[in-house]
């Protein structure tokens, strides 16, 4: 059975393919005739498209169209005749044979010899069971399969040859490329010329052929410009001109000839053409003639064409004398130059020369560059997704308004008046004929032919499920009218349409081809039709390993018409018996005899295979040794739908050497917390992929069950090619059983050297090593070629790969499917895969000699069963804004026979993700249930005094200061068992800096059995995010001065922790966003804090209880009063918990102290500058010089006390939520944004700055002097003392009774630090300037006027004062002025403290 290179579904989708005429101008065919290409065959090899293309169907859903494969012909392509037909067909097929005399495949059987070959089987064996066994064993064989290369030639001949036909739209045009030269004098007039050109061969009547598929054919406009001859200038402005005349999605500029065919003749360019202008080679000049001559007819449907020159082709039909004498079809548009401006500048001459002299080919391309090449592709991919389709789009979406407003009539009264009026339909033979024929033609604008016009266009799109209801409502109104051709089209167009459907919506409906081929065959008396419908139904039964019904149906098409049809149908039909799962092999040699004997009768000659079973050292192709790569594990799989599977290891990736590094560096740290803080010191870094550059020293290990890849490296240094095959592994095994005492117990070993040389596989090596055999591979002319070779390990033991083993063999590049078919010299050999280790250069010894140490990269020992883990990302985004939050879902799935244990995950961005805390709320459990959900817990609470709650960073993996590097994955009872799949939610925190960042999880599990050689396996994972921005946040503190009455008497209650404890914390937000994600605004829905010392109390600035919103580029600010904790928020391990304290804006509260929200404040990145508590590097030694001199320590002393009086710890979340507008839809999204607030009176800011770059510093060799530790500043010591009034507002006096009005006053001194302080308080200051005397009265202290105090550490002492004024005003009582210093620094003078706010009083005269 021919062996396809095409999946089925590939074959059936380039079967039938969209059509585009070309009408090109003189200029134009001239530029790209230096090529020796016209402009149709210049464009072939690249109209298949690489990437995607989309489209909307009429219910608007997105139809997704994969590898397109577009056809373009000339407009006057004629299709061949039946004879021409005939001979094309049978030229395919000898060209494919190999020559006569050829060494036939010898084959034992018993005592005697089978001769097999793919037409005949000659055996002379007097038991049949040993002939049954031989060929039982032949068909199973992996070494050997038997192509039919002919028939896949002559199936894509005949496809491609197929005629236009009225009663389907496939093989019709859709579109027409206009081209013309940049070099004429008016490009524009020679547009409308060629646009009138086609309107006039479509619609004036003249011409039957070509077939339009729709009256409205898209025309599409190509500017041709040459670069080597013509003004580039010119070109652009044209096109600039042709943009506005017709769209930009109507035209195109396309530049080509980057130089001249002259140049660079010593470059050897790639040429794509040969593949598809020299289809074969064949071995006579004779049939090489003869072939020439009818396969001069350039195919209506797909890409390949004859390997004649193109000259000679395009006036074939007028001169060589085999051709049919025929006159010219008038239904076509003719080639005359004085008759059609698509015309082309034959010579006779070179055409009778190429016929007669056999000279090779004329290279083609010759002025185009790879640039070209690119600019072709590019042409065809913008001409395909910018015109093409959204045509195809636009005529679909019109056809299916066409029949739904036709919907509204009764399918009764429609019925009557198409038998009252005759339908429009036209017999073509009588009344009473047409039960029997399929003689009746429906005019174009039939509801029937709309209908079927929509499911052709959708079936070319790959829209197979609407294309499968359109035919199938096509079939019904067809067989009603008894129009037996449109039905039996719509027929098997449903069944085609029924089986490509993705998931197999239905079956595939075998009748439907059944009754098609029938019909077609019986009633309409068309054997092409019904020869298409065979060999499209066959391939697909074959597909579905039904190949009894695939042999039954290709019997049914043998027929005395045609000996080579029935010949090839035969043979396929003898294969089919071979490949059922009980092979039956004397219907395979019957069918086989009589497929010979057709063969034979079609005037077809018959051949055996090679083969040859010596094993020497074969010197070509070069193998590259050290170039050798290693892959242990399975290929992961792709995920589908939302799962994103995790990237992992692969051959397709660079090697990296800072990568590796980086990887290596995770794994030691997950392996130090997986073994109690310390790495084993028999640790191995896992290495997936071995390569030159990798560590190759030791063994390397693999599983057993799991594939070993091993790619090697070709090099063809000739200037011919060279075509492998049967292409293996060579390699030697030893058998060991690691499981038993000291090491394990060692077998025998085993070599698969006598079954590679003689081709044999036997199923006892496949149950130790399974080796994957390559039947085919070809290096193109001084080429370099990769091959991927699979060997599979079955037991534990040592395994050595010595080699590679293959047949030699010279083939046509490009040909590789009759390589086998068309050798001329075939040996098989091996060649030794032998690698240099690195040189040692370690001891003495090794540093005067040269020596190298082992490379073991193919020498992989193969370990007990270890379980294997794959992960997949659900919902998993590419893109977040700064701060934001994101729930996703990770499923581990365990694909191995083991379970496994011990999961657990390393990152090197950890405050990027979270697993949430041990007490975590895990509802919703499913990622479906959780679409709509805020990744918060939240309650609903109005806003009112901040909710606090205290909390243990243990709960939340944090043990230490540093963030946690790795997390402990929880499984179920501990384990993940064989085949099971646990599902867990991952929250996700977009990066606090915008930009690509790229992210990198590793994910560590070991095996429930302990195992001496393999301790654990790890998984890799690496995630690109893209951060956008959101907002920014800034923050400042500033100490609180008002302490009112109310609460004085609470504060001497709550004793000396309450003292000094209320501050003012500012909150600065801007909306920084740019928009570019469609964020229309951002709300501020919370502010929250966490301190092990401080926490919000209220908001001070509520704005009518709503959450605040910031548009772009708005700003706003939030003031909230901060409190010391409580003392009974503290417990015992008070240092060790955080208090987390919400302060709602709307009504609904986040609880911050829960996951995920605690999570990332705990795993936030640490601000530049160390907190307190912490030691920065080198820190514990400068603290030991300095505390060497009494002096240096004194003053570090004092600094750290001044420093502390400043210092702070209080981080605050700002929690938001932004409002998206995306595909017409709103969504939320949230996320939170930290600051950490360290000094009072700093400003802190959620955005790190970026660090500069440190400067090289010079190597030193002496350690510096440490510098002298800096004295506090009058800034900080200004605030050892925080100073307070407290008197009433206003006071009433009787003044004309009483002259003086005395006041008492409350100072109140706080002692910031955690010192003694001395405090002097002088009262003879008085304000002296002119305008605050106009404003605030002059008023006199009574009593003291200086007072001198010492207050201990964290003090607060009040001052009873009294206050003497002579008149009503307003006055200013924030006149005294306080100094302050440590007491142990006697040399220091006192500071002046920061004085209070302006304090006014009222004095009122009653």
């Amino acid at each position: 059975m021919a062996q396809c290179v095409q999946s089925v579904q590939e074959f059936i989708q380039d079967s039938f393919v969209p059509m585009v005429a070309v009408l090109c101008s003189e200029d134009a065919e001239r530029v790209t005739r230096k090529n020796n290409l016209s402009f149709p065959e210049l464009l072939r090899p690249f109209c298949r498209l690489t990437s995607e293309g989309h489209l909307r169907d009429p219910n608007n859903q997105v139809v997704v169209v994969k590898g397109l494969r577009i056809s373009v012909t000339g407009i006057n392509t004629r299709p061949p005749q039946t004879p021409e037909l005939q001979k094309l067909l049978s030229q395919s097929v000898s060209v494919c044979q190999p020559p006569e005399g050829s060494p036939a495949n010898v084959i034992s059987a018993g005592d005697y010899d089978l001769n097999i070959s793919d037409r005949t089987v000659k055996a002379s064996v007097p038991w049949y069971s040993d002939w049954k066994e031989t060929l039982t064993q032949l068909s199973s064989s992996k070494y050997y399969t038997a192509t039919t290369p002919w028939f896949e030639t002559y199936r894509e001949n005949f496809l491609q040859s197929m005629p236009a036909s009225e009663h389907e739209f496939l093989s019709h045009y859709l579109a027409c490329m206009l081209v013309v030269s940049s070099h004429e004098a008016v490009p524009t007039e020679q547009f409308l010329k060629l646009s009138q050109e086609q309107h006039r061969i479509q619609h004036s009547g003249e011409y039957t052929h070509p077939k339009w598929f729709i009256p409205n054919t898209l025309k599409y406009y190509v500017l041709l410009h040459d670069i080597s001859d013509g003004d580039e200038q010119r070109a652009d402005s044209v096109y600039e001109d042709m943009k506005q005349r017709y769209g930009t999605q109507g035209c195109y500029l396309l530049k080509i000839n980057s130089r001249s065919g002259s140049t660079g003749a010593d470059e050897q360019m790639p040429d794509p053409w040969s593949q598809y202008l020299h289809k074969t080679s064949m071995h006579n000049p004779e049939l090489y003639e003869e072939a020439a001559v009818n396969n001069a007819v350039e195919n209506n449907i797909g890409a390949e064409e004859d390997g004649l020159d193109p000259s000679v082709r395009d006036g074939i039909s007028e001169t060589h004398p085999l051709q049919l004498d025929q006159p010219t079809d008038a239904g076509y548009p003719s080639n005359n130059p004085s008759q059609s401006v698509n015309s082309v500048d034959v010579m006779k001459p070179q055409k009778q020369a190429s016929l007669t002299s056999h000279n090779p080919p004329t290279p083609r391309g010759t002025c185009l560059t790879l640039n070209d090449h690119d600019h072709i592709r590019q042409f065809i991919q913008e001409f395909t997704f910018r015109g093409l389709l959204p045509h195809i789009e636009k005529n679909i979406r019109q056809l299916n308004d066409q029949l739904v407003s036709r919907k509204g009539l009764s399918r009764s009264l429609f019925s009557a008046t198409k038998k009252l009026f005759g339908g429009g339909k036209v017999p073509e033979k009588s009344i009473a004929e047409l039960k029997n024929t399929a003689g009746l033609l429906y005019p174009s604008e039939a509801p029937e032919l709309q209908i079927r016009k929509m499911a052709d266009l959708c079936f070319l799109v790959q829209h197979y499920e609407l294309a499968y209801n359109c035919y199938h409502t096509a079939k019904k109104d067809f067989l009603s009218d008894q129009a037996m051709m449109y039905a039996a089209g719509a027929l098997e167009m449903a069944a085609v349409a029924a089986f490509l459907q993705s998931g197999a919506a239905r079956p595939y409906p075998a009748h439907y081809m059944d009754t098609a081929i029938q019909t077609y065959r019986d009633v309409c008396k068309n054997m092409l039709l019904a020869e298409r419908c065979c060999l499209l139904s066959a391939e697909i039964l074959k597909s579905q390993a039904k190949y009894s019904d695939a042999a039954t149906l290709l019997i049914k098409m043998t027929s005395e018409d045609s000996d080579l049809r029935s010949a090839l149908l035969l043979e396929q039909a003898a294969h089919c018996f071979m490949n059922m799962r009980s092979p039956m092999v004397r219907k395979f040699a019957f069918h086989m005899i009589l497929a010979g004997h057709r063969f034979s009768k079609a005037g077809q000659s018959m051949s055996q295979l090679t083969g040859e079973s010596s094993l020497p050292q074969l010197p070509l192709p070069c193998l590259h040794s050290s170039q050798t790569r290693v892959f242990f594990g399975h290929e992961r799989r792709l995920a589908e739908g939302e799962k994103q599977a995790a990237t992992h290891v692969s051959l397709d990736q660079e090697f990296d050497r800072d990568l590796s590094q980086l990887w290596r560096e995770l794994e030691e740290r997950v392996v130090a917390v997986a073994n109690r803080g310390t790495v084993p010191i028999t640790f191995q870094p896992s290495q997936c992929c071995l390569n030159s550059l990798t560590d190759n020293l030791r063994y390397p290990l693999a599983v057993v069950e799991e594939p070993i890849i091993v790619e090697v490296v070709f090099r063809n240094p000739l200037k011919v090619p060279l075509a492998l095959s049967a292409l293996s592994l060579l390699w030697k095994f030893t058998l060991k059983d690691f499981s038993g005492p000291q090491g394990g117990t060692t077998g025998e070993t085993i070599t698969n050297e006598k079954e590679a040389a003689c081709l044999k596989e036997t199923t006892a090596l496949n149950d130790i090593i399974e080796t994957q055999v390559i039947p085919e591979f070809t290096i193109s002319p001084e080429d370099t070629k990769v091959a991927r070779l699979k060997l599979l390990p079955r037991k534990t033991g040592e395994l050595h790969v010595l080699g590679v083993v293959y047949n030699l063999d010279t083939g046509e590049v490009g040909n590789s499917e009759d390589s086998v078919a068309g050798d001329l010299m075939c040996v098989r050999g091996q060649q030794n895969l032998e690698i240099q280790g690195p040189r040692l250069n370690v001891t003495k010894e090794e540093k005067t000699s040269v020596r190298y140490g082992p490379d073991r990269r193919l020498d992989p020992i193969i370990t007990p069963p270890m379980p294997l883990l794959e992960v997949f990302f659900i919902n998993f985004p590419t893109g977040l804004l700064c701060g934001e939050i994101r729930k996703a879902w990770v499923e581990f799935v365990n694909v191995s026979a083991v379970p496994l244990t011990g999961l657990r995950v390393a990152s090197t961005h950890p405050e990027f993700f979270t697993f949430g805390g041990a007490a975590s709320d895990l509802t919703p459990v499913t990622p479906t249930a959780a679409e709509h959900c805020s990744a918060y817990k939240t309650v609903s609470m109005p806003p009112s005094v901040a909710t606090v709650s205290l909390v243990s960073p243990a709960a939340f993996g944090v043990t230490s200061s540093d963030r946690p590097m790795v997390a402990e994955i929880p499984l179920s009872r501990g384990v993940l068992g064989p085949g099971e799949a646990l599902q867990i939610p991952l929250w996700l925190r977009g990066p606090d800096r915008e930009g690509v960042h790229e992210i990198n999880f590793l994910f560590y599990y070991e095996s429930t059995e302990k195992t001496a050689k393999l301790s654990h396996r790890v998984l890799r994972h690496t995630v690109f995010i893209c951060a956008s921005r959101s907002l920014s946040v800034k923050a400042t503190a500033s100490r609180s001065n008002t302490l009112h009455g109310g609460e004085r008497e609470k504060e001497e209650r709550r004793g000396r922790e309450e003292k000094n404890g209320s501050m003012l914390v500012f909150v600065d937000v801007e909306n920084i966003n740019t928009s570019e994600a469609g964020v229309r605004e951002f709300h501020i829905v919370q502010v929250s804090s966490s301190s092990r010392q401080w926490r919000l109390h209220k908001c001070i600035n509520p704005v009518d209880d709503k959450d605040s919103k910031l548009a772009s580029r708005e700003r706003g600010k939030l003031c909230f009063k901060a409190t010391r904790c409580r003392p009974e928020e503290a417990t015992s391990d008070a240092a060790e918990k955080y208090t987390f304290a919400d302060l709602n804006l709307g009504n609904e509260q986040i609880v911050s102290s829960t996951t995920p929200c605690a999570d990332f404040f705990f795993r936030r990145s640490l601000p530049a500058e160390p907190r307190r508590g912490a030691v920065s590097a080198g820190g514990a030694s400068q603290m030991r010089r300095h505390s060497l001199t009494p002096q240096s320590g004194t003053d570090e002393m004092i600094t750290n006390i001044v420093r502390k009086c400043s210092e702070l710890e209080l981080d605050v979340i700002v929690l938001w939520k932004a409002y998206v507008v995306e595909d017409n839809k709103q969504l939320i999204l949230e996320g939170q944004l930290h600051v950490a607030l360290q000094t009072i009176g700093k400003e802190a800011c959620s955005i790190s700055q970026k660090e500069e770059t440190q400067e090289m510093v010079l190597l030193k060799f002496k350690p510096d002097v440490p510098p002298p530790v800096s004295k506090p500043s009058l800034e900080q010591l200004s605030h050892l003392i925080k100073t307070c009034l407290h008197y009433p507002e206003s006071y009433d006096h009787p003044f004309p009774q009483k002259s003086l009005c005395m006041v008492p006053v409350t100072l109140t001194l706080s002692n910031c630090s955690l010192a003694k302080v001395d405090v002097i308080i002088d009262l003879r200051h008085k304000t002296t300037s002119p305008e605050s005397l106009e404003v605030h009265g002059s008023f006199s202290w009574l009593g003291q006027t200086q007072y001198k105090l010492q207050l201990q550490a964290q003090e607060v002492y009040r001052l009873s004062l009294k206050a003497c004024f002579f008149q009503a005003g307003v006055y200013n009582l924030g006149t005294p002025r306080v100094f302050a210093k440590l007491a142990q620094t006697s040399a220091m003078c006192e500071t002046s403290q920061q004085s209070a706010m302006p304090a006014l009083i009222i004095i009122n005269n009653v």
